[in-house]
């Protein structure tokens, strides 16, 4: 973040937040006051999300989908990071820098608090503590911080912008000091904003490229490159080294959002990953620079930007085998069967209708009807039409979606008995509401808002090819896994 002047920014940003308000929003956009910029990575404390940006403030969510500001951190300054290292939080960012006010002078600065909940009484952060600066004369730029911690226990800080290199140095994880006699390496240039990851044996180092603060005309765009060390050399897909200019894309602009950058990532569990970041400008919200989260996939070992499900008509493909949820009704047969192997002679070419709603729904039994799998035929009774309920609030990133056989009242709807069956009313309730969120491999898990009278968190399973039911979520397994087919 480095092209207009800090002051302004922060009161633009202070501006933004004032505003307490919900808009209907198309699936993909975080609701609420969700305007942000430069966001630090998404974490967790005492069941609440919380994320800092540029200027001090931040925003706050109950559910992941939601949003409000209150979020606090001292210091001001500039494009933070956040991450929890037992049971600590430790915040870093940065003091000036950036080109903006005292130029490329700049510092960065750590400190830690026990909770991120403001209204606590514990919540109290240390005194900020010196671990990077920059004096203005050298190729680097103490600014836009981003923290990982490796899987070996050693705490890893990036920072830089346009104005040089970024660099990485490590940090102590108990004190957030930088580890005496650890010398900064220069790992990327041309870009800014940069956070390093750890997967599956490699270190990525995720970055914004592009410009930045230019509200509809920026350019921003989340850029990777990958290394066995932490302190590089990063390579992207073809092999250009990030201190070269190097960078495969994973996320730029969206039709109405412009302009991504500031990634960070959000791990539940094996399978479910998030990335988080700003759009520089949302059009649908005055052009503001607002919170974006997408599911983070992992394709051919490198990070993709994936994402939410939109409204629409689908077929719900069970990756078992193939197989289409459908409504446990009597087949209808088309009109017409078997037309003969041969050409017809001068038989003329007719069309053949699809099947319609009209023509199968009174052989339909009226109430509850279950559900179960079958081959995909594109018939009625396979059709589902999905929709985000706007009001019904969301989780991390979606929101939750009613799911009913199009042209009809039939919801599907998960029971007590850990089964999933669909009523012919629409109540709003949390059985009725459902959780639709991409896996790292690009297919969808699917799980209700509640099970009546259970605890447990369950997942849409293929029990067998042609048997659903809820179970526990198991990333290895299949019979989890769903993909949309459009009808």
């Amino acid at each position: 973040m480095i092209k207009l002047d800090l002051m302004n920014i922060i009161k633009n940003i202070a501006a933004t937040c004032i505003s307490v308000f919900v808009l209907c929003y198309t699936a993909e956009a975080q609701i609420g006051s969700p305007f942000i910029h430069d966001p630090s990575t998404i974490v967790e404390c005492d069941g609440k999300y919380y994320t800092f940006g540029t200027g001090g403030g931040g925003l706050i969510s109950e559910d992941g989908w939601v949003w409000k500001g209150g979020a606090v951190r001292p210091g001001r300054g500039a494009a933070p990071d956040a991450i929890k290292i037992g049971n600590r939080y430790l915040v870093a960012y940065s003091s000036t820098g950036g080109g903006s006010a005292n130029g490329h002078v700049g510092t960065v600065l750590t400190m830690w608090n026990k909770t991120l909940d403001p209204s606590s009484p514990e919540f109290k952060f240390t005194e900020p503590i010196v671990v990077a600066e920059s004096n203005g004369h050298e190729d680097c730029d103490a600014i836009d911080a981003g923290l990982m911690m490796g899987p070996d226990g050693r705490l890893w800080l990036t920072y830089g912008t346009y104005f040089g290199y970024i660099r990485i140095v490590e940090l102590d994880p108990n004190t957030g000091l930088r580890v005496d006699g650890n010398e900064p390496v220069d790992i990327a240039i041309s870009c800014e904003a940069s956070v390093p990851i750890y997967h599956d044996g490699w270190y990525y180092l995720l970055a914004t490229h592009g410009t930045c603060c230019d509200g509809a005309n920026s350019t921003y765009n989340i850029i990777v490159g990958r290394s066995k060390s932490p302190t590089g050399p990063y390579y992207d897909n073809v092999g250009r080294d990030m201190t070269q200019g190097g960078g495969k894309l994973v996320l730029a602009s969206e039709p109405r959002r412009i302009g991504a950058g500031h990634f960070g990532r959000y791990f539940i569990e094996d399978g479910v990953e998030k990335m988080s970041f700003h759009f520089e400008a949302d059009l649908d919200m005055s052009g503001r620079s607002t919170l974006g989260i997408r599911p983070l996939l992992w394709r051919n070992g490198w990070p993709v930007a994936g994402e939410i499900l939109q409204d629409g008509v689908y077929g719900m493909i069970s990756e078992r085998r193939g197989t289409a949820l459908e409504l446990s009704v009597k087949t209808v047969r088309v009109a017409g069967g078997m037309r003969g192997f041969g050409m017809g002679g001068d038989q003329p070419i007719v069309k053949v209708e699809s099947q319609r709603l009209e023509d199968v729904e009174e052989a339909w039994p009226h109430g509850e009807v279950p559900v179960r799998l079958g081959a995909d035929m594109y018939r009625p009774h396979q059709s589902w039409e999905i929709r985000a309920e706007s009001e019904a609030g969301g989780s991390l990133g979606g929101p939750y979606y009613s799911i009913r056989i199009v042209g009809t009242q039939r919801y599907l709807t998960a029971t007590q008995d850990k089964e999933v069956t669909t009523e012919e009313q629409f109540s709003g309730s949390a059985e009725q509401l459902w959780r639709i969120e991409q896996l790292s491999d690009g297919t969808w898990r699917i799980m209700p808002k509640c099970v009546p009278g259970c605890d447990e968190t369950l997942v849409l399973v293929a029990v067998s090819d042609g048997t659903t039911s809820l179970g526990r979520f198991n990333y290895g397994s299949d019979n989890c896994k769903w993909t949309f087919r459009k009808h």
